[in-house]
């Protein structure tokens, strides 16, 4: 996309009215919620046929290619989609679904070194998307993190907001987390005296919901960290779709793919 046409997608993103605000219906929770129920109940599915494969990345095509990416150092990320068991489309009215898929290999590790270091603290703010962080609650396997995100493609956007992380072992080599947004709030005038938050549901709805499923296979030469995400975010005028989601989509895999790098920075153990 050329940057006159970026700029002008981002002046009609700023300056319709309808726009301005978004709310987030009853209808989109409901319909966001079979979306959800209906993609944790295929990872369970993949998760009890271990002779299949473990990561998600082993049930799509060309799993072999992406594993070979995996261990030459790239880092692989990808679009998904979840749909019904005849393979139908699952509508989300008045919003948008975000899902995508990224793996890493994080060198010299095993699984149950990166699962201690991960439940130790909450994560870093040295990432651009994360502004504060910290652990309000923690039990085994279990974790409460507040965390200050922030988004910075066509707009910039600050939230407040509360995860619940849980953690379980699939035997010594395997393991899953799941993080899910307990609180979303979008945060006005961030970082300046006039800072308060605004009405859950009731914002410029850019992040509505959070959900984050984490794959953990423990490989010769380190561990395979895996990410699924899947985000809630108001819809996009047709009029202005076809060049603002390109933006979008460039801005969730540019997310995605720092979100990898920064967790193979921080856990990668260093060669000697």
């Amino acid at each position: 996309m050329t940057r006159p046409v970026a700029a002008l997608a981002t002046a009609l993103l700023l300056s319709s009215g309808s726009l301005a605000a978004a709310h987030l219906y009853p209808e989109t929770i409901a319909a966001w919620n079979t979306y959800v129920a209906t993609t944790e109940q295929r990872i369970a599915r993949e998760l009890r046929s271990p002779s299949a494969g473990f990561l998600a990345l082993d049930f799509a095509p060309a799993p072999a290619a992406a594993r070979r990416a995996l261990l030459s150092g790239d880092v692989v990320v990808e679009s998904m989609a979840t749909v019904t068991e005849r393979g139908a489309a699952i509508d989300v009215p008045s919003a948008l679904v975000h899902h995508w898929r990224g793996a890493v290999l994080i060198p010299a590790i095993t699984v149950p070194q990166l699962l201690a270091q991960l439940q130790d603290g909450a994560p870093p703010t040295k990432q651009e998307d994360v502004l504060q962080s910290r652990v309000l609650e923690r039990r085994p396997d279990w974790m409460r993190v507040s965390l200050k995100l922030q988004r910075k493609k066509i707009v910039t956007v600050v939230y407040n907001t509360e995860h619940v992380v849980t953690f379980v072992r699939e035997g010594p080599t395997r393991a899953t987390s799941a993080s899910t947004a307990t609180r979303i709030v979008e945060v006005a005038d961030a970082n300046t005296p006039r800072e308060h938050e605004l009405p859950a549901g009731d914002d410029r709805g850019f992040l509505w919901r959070l959900n984050a499923y984490w794959r953990y296979q423990q490989i010769p030469g380190g561990v395979i960290a895996e990410c699924e995400s899947i985000t809630l975010s108001r819809d996009i005028p047709s009029v202005a779709r076809w060049f603002v989601m390109p933006l979008v989509e460039r801005a969730a895999r540019e997310s995605m793919t720092r979100t990898l790098v920064s967790l193979r920075q921080r856990f990668a153990v260093p060669q000697t």
